[in-house]
């Protein structure tokens, strides 16, 4: 008897050396049918100056990266913190890029200079799953930039319901823009008009909700794609041009293996079902609270905020002036416990109201009384009171 299972997976386009991401490799590529990508037209030149590169020289990490304001990008989770059971990469190290000449804007993570680039970074995930349940829905990271390089502004988020985009697929024109590492020599490159759906292939609606942690906000698409796409922007033609409707992430694979008395002992080729995007819809609220959040930037704020956090049971972590994960997981527990959307962000708002509940809650208090709270406005840098080493606690 030998059984055969099918194993779904995510493959995930960003372009990096093997040995750090073995699923991925510069000729990785997802195209359906003919291969119809083209350097972008003359019509679409404006993009130029709102979607760019993010890479991270050391781990030769390229990703697809999209303005939506003057500082702020949307680029894929993965680009930043790989998947589940790898380590992220050292944010600080990261630079974001618009396409043209060697001269062309480009800017590090805001906090970089003092190894705080984690804390200007909001992510669906930063332990994203590959595996059922697969969380592509939750591969979508904001981030601000120190310098205002997005001169042009960015691209609109659209609401647009998945469901209803599509409903509406034969009428709307879907394509995605992007950079492939197989396609244009680091060129942006046009996807022309694809097909969108919530199944694909052998993957019926059923399947797609077996494999996947939250298919409603889930699109999967045949846009051809190559590798360092993943972060690109699907987009329709709006009012006022382009807007953005999903985030290109990865590809939906299926794998059947044979197994002998639960041994697996044969791997058949894997099947590409479709190209999968996060809807726009998923992080367009998040993206409004991160654009608007300032965000603590000296180690004095975080200082205060850890010891808060821990005085109200949510944080057990060190008190280091740091962002790193058990900060921004601390930070999320609190949030909800206030029945507000989780952020993650260490932001003024923040401190304020973990003053406020010091205030009103005496076993909560910050005893650290020569820690002042951080003056940092609109994410921008500002002096550290203290020398920091590493990656931010990470």
């Amino acid at each position: 008897m030998t059984p055969r299972r099918v194993l779904p997976i995510l493959a995930l386009f960003a372009l990096t050396s093997p040995v750090l991401f073995a699923h991925s490799s510069p000729g990785h590529s997802a195209v359906f049918g003919s291969d119809e990508r083209v350097l972008l037209p003359s019509n679409l030149k404006s993009l130029q100056s709102k979607i760019g590169l993010l890479y991270e020289p050391r781990s030769k990490s390229i990703c697809t990266a999209f303005c939506v304001d003057e500082r702020t990008v949307v680029t894929a989770a993965h680009c930043l913190y790989r998947t589940r059971g790898e380590r992220a990469l050292p944010l600080s190290r990261m630079t974001f890029r618009l396409p043209g000449a060697p001269l062309a804007p480009q800017s590090r993570i805001a906090g970089a200079s003092r190894a705080q680039a984690d804390s200007f970074v909001m992510a669906g995930s930063v332990s994203l799953s590959i595996r059922p349940p697969i969380e592509a829905t939750k591969d979508w990271a904001l981030v601000r930039l120190q310098a205002p390089v997005c001169k042009s502004g960015g691209l609109r988020l659209s609401r647009r319901q998945p469901a209803a985009l599509v409903a509406t697929a034969n009428a709307v024109s879907v394509y995605q823009v992007g950079f492939h590492g197989d396609f244009g020599k680091w060129r942006l490159t046009l996807s022309p008009p694809c097909t969108v759906g919530r199944s694909a292939g052998t993957a019926d609606s059923k399947t797609v909700a077996q494999d996947f942690s939250d298919p409603a906000t889930l699109l999967l698409h045949t846009c051809d794609t190559g590798g360092a796409s993943s972060g690109s922007p699907l987009l329709v033609d709006g009012n006022d041009g382009p807007e953005v409707v999903g985030l290109n992430v990865g590809t939906y694979l299926q794998s059947r293996i044979r197994t002998e008395a639960g041994t697996v002992v044969h791997r058949f080729r894997a099947t590409k079902i479709a190209n999968t995007a996060v809807s726009a819809l998923a992080f367009a609220d998040p993206a409004d609270v991160f654009r608007r959040a300032k965000i603590v930037s000296g180690k004095d704020g975080l200082l205060r905020i850890q010891t808060a956090l821990g005085a109200a049971g949510f944080y057990a972590g060190a008190r280091d002036g740091r962002f790193g994960p058990r900060l921004r997981d601390a930070i999320e527990a609190f949030e909800r416990s206030e029945r507000r959307v989780p952020t993650g962000l260490a932001s003024e708002d923040l401190l304020r109201r973990l003053t406020l509940l010091a205030i009103t809650r005496p076993s909560v208090s910050t005893t650290n009384k020569s820690a002042e709270p951080s003056h940092a406005t609109g994410g921008e840098e500002q002096p550290s009171s203290g020398r920091h080493s590493g990656r931010g606690g990470l």
